[in-house]
């Protein structure tokens, strides 16, 4: 039997917590490991439960959910984060992404949607609420974030064929369209992604395209929608 994907619920709410736990806990293939109210409490649970996904709020007293996932990510790297926002763009939203999360969903999100969200940052893609896509690609292009210190292009390491699936990536495409415009299947697009994002030393698609913006490998075009796949 396939070992079940421990969840950590992290709300300063706890009607919410408990609301999240009802679902989760009705999906044979989620076990909710622990909760905790604040960041603090989120960093410290982290270390004992050792959780696959984290669900993590963004406004929270004594450690917000951007500074929490920073240091869990830092400390716990095969923990995923999954952000939980109100709000259909948090301004905390991108800062959780650069900090590290694998992506965000919106509070009010279906619960099939939260299901699958879960399942996806657990194999390592990543996840966007679909509402918010275009935005948040908006932003990375008017707002980049700060250059990366002078060194090699981690890009330099791919083939052309990789080199053509890290741009795609880098403008929000899914496996499905990525392989609609390479004429390739999708199989082998999700082979050429794994390798990208190895070669990249990025922990998904969504830490890809900031790597990608940061190297100035985003076409004129990126605008559009993010990475979900």
């Amino acid at each position: 039997m396939t070992s079940r994907i421990r969840v950590l619920l992290v709300d300063d709410q706890e009607l919410i917590r408990l609301g999240f736990r009802l679902v989760l806990d009705a999906e044979p293939d989620l076990e909710v490991v622990g909760e905790a109210a604040d960041g603090e409490a989120a960093i410290e649970a982290c270390r004992r439960l050792l959780p696959d996904v984290v669900l993590m709020d963004i406004r929270m007293p004594r450690l917000d959910g951007v500074a929490a996932t920073a240091r869990i990510v830092a400390e716990q790297p095969r923990s995923r984060v999954l952000v939980l926002t109100t709000f259909d763009l948090d301004e905390y939203v991108l800062g959780a992404l650069r900090a590290g999360a694998s992506g965000f969903l919106l509070k009010d999100a279906q619960r099939q949607e939260l299901v699958s969200a879960i399942h996806a940052v657990h194999r390592g893609d990543a996840t966007l609420a679909p509402s918010v896509t275009r935005r948040l690609l908006d932003t990375l292009v008017e707002h980049p974030a700060a250059p990366s210190p002078p060194g090699p292009d981690p890009a330099d390491a791919l083939t052309d064929r990789e080199r053509d699936v890290y741009r795609a990536i880098a403008r929000g495409r899914t496996n499905a369209e990525i392989a609609a415009e390479l004429y390739l299947g999708e199989s082998t697009v999700k082979t050429h992604v794994g390798r990208v994002l190895a070669k990249l030393g990025a922990r998904d698609r969504v830490h890809a395209v900031i790597i990608a913006h940061r190297h100035g490998h985003v076409p004129p075009d990126a605008r559009g929608s993010a990475p979900e796949d």
